[in-house]
């Protein structure tokens, strides 16, 4: 009866802990993605999209956010955690400059309209993720091969130009980030119940930043692909 009540205990505080610590990852999510969102906006209003699009500041503005990512990703465990923040707000702020371009791409109802499609399927594969009993890391290992498959194809693409192939690039997109979405919220839950939250107020701080950083990624590159079916084109 003991054994069955501290086991109760114990399941209790760790489901706790989870929720706690997913809340304070979906926070850092939410700050970057409006912060994301209203640079963009404000980017593409002001008219500097078209000047830094056409230019080579916006291929920059790539390879710079793909840095940050990769450094932010390697570092994490040893830059200070304030460090962390500031390149996480950064990256969303460099991504709200570049993202400008879908302003001039679509129009601004069917972006809307694809945010809130976007954010329910990504809304349902996160409870999936968190309820689910199955363990997602083999699909996650699988979906990681795909994801570096369509970055390869996409590379591929930009001198084919072949809009079948892009068409592909974004279903299969739609599939890999809903999949990764599920298995990146099952791994920060764990991170959650595994004791993140008694490893410190930098280690947590840290620990959801990178935990919203892969949210944040499969969120915006999910709206993306999700753009080429329901965007509507300017043009």
């Amino acid at each position: 009866m003991y054994e069955n009540t501290r086991q109760i205990t114990i399941t209790q505080a760790r489901q706790e802990a989870s929720s706690i610590f997913l809340a304070k990852v979906f926070n850092w999510m939410a700050m970057g993605l409006g912060l994301t969102g209203v640079i963009a906006y404000m980017t593409a209003s002001s008219g500097l999209a078209r000047a830094i699009v056409g230019s080579p500041l916006f291929m920059i503005l790539l390879f710079a956010e793909l840095g940050l990512v990769f450094y932010l990703s390697a570092r994490i465990a040893k830059i200070q955690a304030s460090t962390a923040a500031a390149l996480f707000i950064g990256y969303a702020v460099m991504n709200g400059v570049t993202l400008s371009a879908v302003f001039l791409a679509y129009t601004s109802s069917s972006i809307a309209g694809t945010f809130f499609i976007t954010a329910g399927m990504f809304g349902a594969m996160a409870l999936y993720g968190m309820v689910t009993k199955r363990d997602l890391s083999g699909l996650g290992s699988f979906l990681f091969m795909g994801l570096i498959g369509i970055i390869i194809a996409s590379v591929v693409n930009i001198f084919l130009g072949n809009s079948g192939l892009g068409w592909m690039i974004s279903v299969l997109g739609v599939f890999i980030f809903t999949g990764l979405t599920a298995y990146d919220v099952q791994k920060i839950k764990t991170m959650g119940e595994e004791g993140i939250l008694e490893q410190g107020e930098a280690a947590v701080k840290k620990g959801s930043i990178i935990g919203a950083l892969a949210l944040y990624l499969d969120f915006i590159n999910l709206f993306l692909m999700l753009l080429r079916f329901f965007g509507g084109s300017r043009d």
